[in-house]
């Protein structure tokens, strides 16, 4: 059971990572980068409790500490006083969006009336006081924590380094916070797991079974390292491992002018392999059928047919079986995976 104390302890130990290491201390001091779009969505926790800022789609590089930038983007909702008066501003933005975002993650609730629109947002904003969560219902330190971060002045609100020494960081840094266990008990991983292996599955197997137009993309499942294994050999990279793919393709297509073999997955598992790796095993049938995807017992995706309103009979249109694992890595973007490395087994009944 987590109270709110605890949750300001996973409130600090969040803001502590925002701000330091590869955080706002960093993108401001190092990189001089001004962030423009902090808000929750983008502060992220993953399965090792190591929080995240992501999507640096609109940042802006500035030459040094004393720069200003002049452009209005980023969303509104988060968006500071100044730079909704389209004035030049700077660091101090990414300030005040981090103080919303913890004033919201600490409370649950977004401190403005944002369902009457923007404009009435942004009035807000530049008219009425700063919010500041109850006193009564939270810490001293959590409460200067927001009310430091929310100065309508920017020249007011400290710095991401100076931060890193408020009370509402110091009091918790010494305190066990276990954000993993946090995660792990609001995120279920196997649910995770069960989405991959079917984003997998029904990619993968529609791009094979259908027209020759699209197959190319297959390349990019793979990576310079992936290993494909079928027959007894094994081909390294997109281009043999798409040559090999192609070669497989054609040959169970045959002379057939109008129809061919797709695939009726019958069977999919997955499970975690190794540190960070998914392990998927598909099984099933080769058909004689057109050029959709069919799925099987184990696994039904949205909008894709099964063999039960299809009034399939499996047994009877069988012509082979395939047996086919997966290793999904994970790859350079966050929540991306890659093929790498991939068995394939084929029998002819």
């Amino acid at each position: 059971m987590y109270t709110r104390a605890s949750s300001l302890a996973y409130g600090s130990e969040i803001a502590a990572n925002v701000l330091t290491f590869k955080g706002l201390s960093y993108l401001h001091g190092t990189r001089h980068l001004v962030h423009r779009d902090i808000k929750p969505a983008n502060l992220l926790i993953n399965l090792k409790g190591e929080p995240k800022i992501t999507d640096f789609g609109i940042s802006a590089g500035l030459d040094n500490s004393m720069a200003m930038c002049a452009t209005f983007v980023g969303t509104v909702t988060y968006m500071s006083p100044e730079r909704i008066r389209n004035q030049n501003y700077s660091y101090a933005a990414d300030i005040w969006s981090l103080g919303l975002a913890i004033f919201e993650c600490g409370t649950g609730k977004f401190p403005y009336t944002a369902n009457e629109g923007p404009a009435n947002l942004m009035l807000q904003i530049l008219y009425d006081s700063s919010p500041t969560p109850p006193e009564d219902s939270y810490s001293p330190e959590f409460c200067s924590f927001v009310d430091a971060c929310l100065q309508k002045d920017a020249d007011a609100r400290p710095t991401a380094e100076q931060l890193l020494s408020h009370p509402f960081i110091r009091k918790y840094e010494n305190t066990n916070v276990d954000l993993a266990e946090y995660v792990r008990s609001v995120f279920d991983p196997t649910q995770r797991l069960k989405e991959i292996a079917d984003m997998l599955i029904v990619h993968y197997y529609l791009l094979f079974d259908r027209a020759d137009g699209l197959w190319h993309h297959i390349k990019t499942f793979y990576n310079e390292g992936s290993t494909f294994s079928f027959s007894g050999k094994q081909y390294v990279g997109p281009n043999d491992i798409f040559a090999i793919l192609s070669d497989i393709r054609r040959k169970l297509a045959g002379d057939r002018p109008q129809e061919k073999l797709v695939h009726v997955v019958e069977k999919l598992q997955c499970r975690t392999h190794g540190k960070d790796e998914v392990a998927i095993r598909a099984s099933g049938s080769f058909v004689i059928g057109n050029d959709f995807l069919i799925c099987g017992n184990g696994m039904q995706a949205e909008g894709m047919p099964n063999m039960q309103e299809l009034s399939l009979d499996v047994a009877s249109r069988r012509v082979g079986t395939f047996h086919e694992q997966f290793i999904m890595g994970p790859g350079s973007g966050i929540g991306c995976f890659f093929i790498k490395r991939q068995e394939l087994y084929i029998r002819q009944t």
